[in-house]
This record gives C-alpha cells, structure tokens and sequence, in this order.
C-alpha cells in the first residue's frame, strides 16, 4: 500500500528535476553564447598590430628597410594611411552580414531543431574564425580575403541569438525573468572578456593564433551543444513555465503553474492549455508582419538600434582607442578593455533586477541610457588622466551602456516573444528575438563605421556621435515609459481602493 506522503515527495523529486534541468540549460546557453562573442573579440584586438609605428620596435640586424618606413611591421594591406577605413569595412563585413541574416535566422529559428541549428552554426562559426588567423600563416594580404570570411562568419553567428533566446524562454516563465536573464546575458562580456585574453595572449606574437584558438574553442563547443542541449522541458518530462504572470504580482519561474496560489484563473486556463500534454494542432509559427504588430516591438527595436551602435562602437575600437590615446602596448589596451565588459556584467544583472522590481521595462532602460551620455563625456575627457580614473570610468561606462542593450535583448525579447496577445503561442518568440536584435545589429554596423570614418578628424568627435545616438535612443521609449507610469498610478489608486475598503467595510 501506498505511502500518504507519495505525492508529496514525488512533486518534491519532480520540483529537484525540473530546477536540476534548468539550471543545466541556463549553464550550457551561457557557454554556448559566451563563445559566439569570444570569437569575435580578436579582431579588435588584433587591428593594433595590423598597423603599429615600426619605428619603436627594435629592427632586426638583416632588415631591408629604410629607418624612416614606419609601417614595415604592419600587416598589408593595412599598412597604408587608410588603415582605418579598410579596418572598419572590415568589421562592417561582418556585421552588416549579421543585421542582414539576423531577420532571416528567426524565422529559420522557428521551424528548425534548435539543437541541430546552434550545432551548425557554431561549428562553422568555428571554421570562419580560424580562417581569418590562418591569413597570418598563409601569409595573405589581400582585402578580399578578410572580407569575404567576415561576411560568412557574421552570416552564419546569427544562428546563435534567437536559438538560445527561444531555449531559455522555453524553459523560463515570466517570474524574476529580467534578473535571470540579466545574469544569464553576462555571457556576452565573458566571452568578449575570454576573446580579449586569449587574443592578447598572441597579438604581438602569431596574431593569427588570436583567431585560431578561439575558433577551435567554438568549435568544439557546437559538438558538445549537438549531445546536451534540450530544447523543451517536455523533452525530459520536466513542467512548462508560465510566461504570464497574475495581476498581484509576478511568479518565480520555477513554481509550477498549477500549483501557483498567486496565478489568476485566466492565467491559470491559458497556462493549463498551453502545458497540456494531450496532443493538439502545433500553432503556426508567426509572421514577420505579425511579430511587428506586438505591442512594444518596434520601440524597443529601434531603441536597440542606437544602444547596440553605442555598445558595439565600444566594442570594436576601445581598445584602438585607449591605445592611441593613452599609449599603452596592444595587449595592455585590449587587458584594459574588458573592463568595460565587466561593467557590462554589472550593469545587465542591475537592470534585470530592477526592472523586475519596479515592473519598467522601459523605465528601467531609460534612466540608464540617461544616466550614460555625461559618463560617456567624462570619460573621453578625465578617463585617460590615469589608470585609477581609467579602471573606474570604464566599468561605469560599461554598466551604463550595456545595461539597457542586455535588457532588451535578453528579458524584453522573451516577454514580447510570450506576449499575451499571441494567446499561448509560442512559436513567436525566436522570431521576436531575431526582429529586435537584427534591427538592433544595423545600429550594430553604423557604429563603427562611423568611428573608422569620424575617427581621423578626432576621438571626440567619436565621442559626441556616440553620446547622440544615446538620446535618440532614450527618446524612442518615451511612448513605453509614460504607459508604464500609467500602470503604476492605476496600480496605486486600485491599492488605496483595497486598503480603503478594508478599513471601512459596508
């Protein structure tokens, strides 16, 4: 005869499994995509040493160059005066090929295994970032070249985004959402923290072995991502999540919907019909037209266009940057540059956590993005005075600017991607995801095209564009910011009503 307790302890053993398999989920996306960003770090490293002043470096005995050749140590066809404008189309290879192939992936995203599309396009991810160092050992000095393997590798990297996105919003409901995935999207500075290290580690050396070992590295992390990964929870027998919380407040994501005592009865039947195991007609995946028609997508798309031109710009030419201006060798700029990626972090798991308290998405971004355009002036003016000012305004600016693009991409994408007017349908959400990142990855290429052509008349000027494109992004959730404070006050005065109706009873 059967134990009273069999229930209990059964949901206690289900309730372990289903956190033992999301937290291995959570774990493997955050390997997989800190990958995806440590493959392409190396090249902003490595453009300090594709053009340097050969003449500070010691000359070997059976050099035949003249003493006043200062370019014969760089790398051609980068050694010319137009150095920078070739540096930034090709970083505009890569990313204008990514914007472009971003909208294309989701919808990919959606109607292929996500397991087998990481797997393909980390492994040859892999292949294009090795090739690019196996120009030093080819010894290649053709434009075309770099720019041709760019253009693959940023094709093929799309795969990586709306994939895990859609996995991790697959396994996690609506509760605490922004400050898992604000922990979670710190994969983005630790795989350009690790890119950075391990680029440094040969950039003044075998350049070539910056991109090679990364290469290998990602790789070697799509096989391991075609054995382990889980797209489904019901792959394993594990409970769905609930991605709509009641009107109290929301749930933490690992409880179980019907179990919920927080959950209102609406969100109860559409959580019970969308976590049925009876079998039913699979949703159609959504159009293109039809993930735009969502509330709140192009805002928070077009405002990710102008964060992600400020991140990416950071990304691509700081280390440039803190070179030229500070003077610092090549590997101790691109040491000093993923301090900004360590802001990053900071200012991703601060933004998820607030905004899960406040319940402003929108707001949240905006005060940040605010808050960055003085930091971004003061540090182009005070940050390179010295090293302290450095290591401090680095990680502030990191916070600031990678705060509200760590946001959107990561908590904002899932909660439109699950948004209540898809009634349960979640086919939406690698679509979603693919629509705000691939308009955020226009902005993307513009930013450092812009600093390769703006950064010949100045670093300031860099600068001043930078701190433009913040404001417009800021403006552009003005509409989501005053509808939030809306929600607020109604929220307020219904709990005054309540409290009011206790007090004094009929």
């Amino acid at each position: 005869m059967r134990s009273s307790l069999a229930p209990g302890v059964w949901l206690l053993r289900s309730f372990s499994r289903d956190s033992w398999f999301r937290g291995f989920t959570l774990l493997l996306t955050f390997l997989i995509y800190a990958c995806y960003h440590m493959s392409r770090k190396p090249i902003s490293i490595v453009k300090s040493r594709l053009h340097q002043n050969c003449s500070e470096l010691v000359t070997p005995a059976n050099d035949t160059h003249s003493f006043n050749d200062t370019t014969s140590c760089s790398w051609k066809p980068f050694d010319k005066d137009d150095y920078k404008e070739l540096l930034g189309a090709v970083d505009n290879a890569f990313l204008v090929a990514y914007a472009i192939g971003m909208f294309i992936s989701g919808i990919f995203g959606e109607r292929l295994p996500l397991r087998y599309y990481l797997s393909a396009g980390m492994l040859l991810s892999g292949l294009f970032t090795a090739l690019f160092g196996l120009a030093y050992f080819w010894n290649i000095h053709v434009l075309w070249y770099f720019l041709l393997i760019q253009i693959c590798n940023g094709l093929v990297q799309t795969t990586g985004w709306p994939s895990v996105v859609a996995c991790v919003g697959n396994w996690f409901g609506k509760g605490k959402r922004g400050f898992i995935m604000g922990i979670w999207n710190s994969h983005t500075s630790v795989g350009n923290i690790l890119g950075s290290l391990i680029a440094g580690v040969w950039v003044n050396q075998q350049w070539g072995l910056s991109f090679v070992v990364p290469g290998i590295i990602t790789a070697v992390m799509g096989t391991v991502t075609f054995l382990f990964l889980i797209e489904y929870p019901e792959d394993v027998d594990c409970s769905p999540p609930q991605h709509h919380s009641g009107p109290d407040k929301d749930q933490d994501n690992l409880e179980d919907p019907e179990t919920s005592p927080h959950s209102s009865r609406e969100s109860s039947i559409e959580a019970a019909a969308s976590c049925s195991k009876e079998p039913g007609p699979e949703p159609a995946a959504i159009s293109f037209l039809g993930a735009l028609r969502i509330p709140g997508v192009v805002e928070f798309s077009l405002c990710l266009l102008f964060a992600k031109l400020v991140s990416y710009t950071f990304l691509y030419w700081l280390p440039l940057y803190i070179f030229n201006v500070a003077h610092f060798s090549a590997k101790e700029a691109g040491n000093l540059s993923t301090l900004f990626d360590v802001g990053g972090i900071i200012g991703g798991i601060m933004a998820g956590l607030i905004s899960d308290y406040i319940n402003g998405r929108a707001t949240t971004c905006c005060i940040m993005l605010i808050l960055a355009a003085p930091m971004m002036y003061l540090y182009n003016y005070i940050g390179q005075n010295g090293i302290t000012s450095s290591i401090v305004m680095l990680i502030i600016c990191g916070a600031l600017v990678n705060g509200p693009y760590s946001l959107i991409t990561t908590a904002v994408s899932a909660d439109l991607g699950t948004h209540q007017s898809l009634k349960g349908n979640a086919k939406a959400l690698s679509t979603v995801t693919a629509i705000i990142d691939g308009t955020g990855s226009i902005g993307a290429a513009l930013g450092p095209l812009l600093a390769g052509l703006i950064s010949p008349t100045g670093w300031n000027n860099v600068f001043y564009m930078l701190i433009s494109a913040d404001v417009l992004a800021c403006l552009l959730l003005c509409r989501l910011v005053y509808k939030e404070i809306l929600a607020w006050k109604e929220s307020l005065s219904k709990g005054r009503g309540s409290s009011l109706a206790l007090t004094h009873p009929k």
